[in-house]
């Protein structure tokens, strides 16, 4: 139990009174005869024993506090939270109350997030459930933990505030943010994938499945023709062709000290994950298996599938993956795919790669090679990008642009090499990541290279 803000209200009043009494006894002392000293110690008295009043009312006031009411709260909130996006929380108060109440109100959200509207101050009604909604927006990937809610209960006279701990500790797991996820599948519903940044490249030559016989039109070539289905039918018939199905995307995913930039809000690892979501959607769309392999931290194996499923095991399984401040060890990796994925597929490499640590990559791409199609994708600092277009005004910024000149240079030369050996590299944003990663994807599927 704690001094109210009435009862601190009143000590302060009381003290200042108390101050001008003892300094009117040292400045004009009085004598009983005194008729105007007398009417003063009456005063005195007076306001003694309204001091003693009110010094009563406290006490009672604290004793009814000590009763402390019944106060249930029970907090609603979603099942899975997206990293980076506000969420509502909704508290429901429960009480047996006959008047009207007013409560402070803290809930112990997460440490890894952000809220607004708190404390706040909230008003019970008399039998009646008191809501009470604010947002929480999480920062950090991982499970949160919501623990009790303090309270602080004033007594009947508001003299005193009581210190209550209400409602059940709840956790949820915050997920990357598939927000992208959702936008594709709306814009892919209507055909407008292009919003996005996505491309959809004719394919070379008739593509590499059969899908079904169709009518003949205008636009159709004429090595499309079945000649047999034609004759049969007196008109003319085309094939269509389809992009091959049943082919194994593996993601390696770097979780080394190189994935912890930031950039914005956002770490180039959580960038990362953003990306292999989307890709995922994609791919399994077009009725590809989607697997996963994290390195260089804690090591995790997803065996592709296909399945519809397949979407919520890839979220699921990296939703709390943090990053290491180990160096990215790309051979030992590259064993590891080698040991669990038999069959070719398009191994995709997500990294920050720097000039330092290409000898170790190039030893492990040559391994790739050997049985799978190799895509690295690289992120770039998006800071190197802005100080570039900044203008030069000075010789220090100009010691700067030479050196980040230089150094995309460097990073243009490792990439070329890359592209020489037959490994396809491309080097981009984290902001970039998503879309440029779907790109590449259909690109290699309708040039029929996996």
């Amino acid at each position: 139990m704690i001094p109210g803000k009435r009862f601190l209200n009143f000590l302060g009043a009381w003290s200042v009174f108390a101050f001008f009494i003892a300094l009117s006894y040292l400045l004009f002392p009085f004598h009983y005869a005194d008729t105007h000293s007398y009417f003063k110690l009456s005063m005195v008295r007076f306001w003694q024993t309204v001091g003693g009043v009110f010094l009563f009312i406290i006490i009672w006031d604290a004793w009814k506090g000590r009763e402390k009411p019944i106060i249930s709260i029970k907090r609603v909130i979603p099942h899975n939270l997206s990293l980076g996006v506000w969420h509502d929380v909704e508290l429901q108060f429960r009480h047996n109350y006959s008047f009207p109440a007013t409560i402070e109100v803290f809930d112990n959200y997460p440490e890894m997030s952000e809220v607004d509207l708190f404390p706040q101050t909230i008003k019970l009604l008399p039998s009646k459930v008191t809501k009470f909604n604010y947002r929480i927006r999480p920062t950090e990937r991982g499970n949160a933990t919501f623990k009790t809610v303090n309270l602080l209960v004033n007594s009947p006279l508001k003299f005193w505030q009581m210190k209550m701990d209400a409602g059940e500790s709840s956790s949820v797991k915050v997920f990357p943010n598939f927000a992208a996820v959702s936008h594709f599948r709306l814009l892919a519903t209507d055909h407008r994938t292009s919003q996005l940044g996505i491309k959809l490249k004719q394919r070379r030559g008739e593509g590499l499945e059969f899908h079904q016989l169709r009518e003949y039109r205008d636009s159709d070539e004429i090595r499309q023709i079945d000649w047999k289905s034609s004759a049969r039918r007196r008109k003319l018939i085309s094939k269509e062709y389809q992009d091959e199905c049943d082919q194994q995307i593996i993601f390696m995913l770097d979780c080394g000290r190189r994935m912890r930039s930031k950039d914005d809000e956002l770490s180039h690892f959580d960038h990362a994950l953003n990306a292999i979501l989307l890709l995922s959607y994609v791919a399994l769309k077009q009725g590809d298996a989607i697997g996963l392999m994290s390195f260089s931290g804690e090591k995790r194996w997803l065996s592709p599938k296909k399945n519809v499923s397949s979407i919520n095991r890839v979220i699921n399984a990296v939703y709390d993956l943090k990053t290491s401040t180990q160096a990215a060890d790309y051979c030992s990796a590259a064993r590891d795919i080698l040991k669990l994925q038999r069959k070719r597929s398009l191994v995709i490499i997500l990294s920050n790669i720097h000039d330092e640590n290409t000898g170790d990559l190039s030893l492990a791409l040559s391994l790739l090679k050997n049985r799978h199609l190799v895509l690295l994708a690289n992120l770039r600092e998006m800071l190197l990008d802005k100080f570039l277009d900044e203008p030069v005004e000075n010789f220090s910024q100009a010691i700067r642009y030479t050196g980040i000149f230089d150094y995309l240079e460097t990073r243009k030369k490792v990439k070329q090499n890359f592209i020489k050996k037959g490994i396809l590299c491309f080097d981009t944003t984290p902001k970039q990541l998503p879309i440029e990663l779907v790109n590449q994807y259909l690109s290699i599927k309708r040039s029929g290279r996996l």
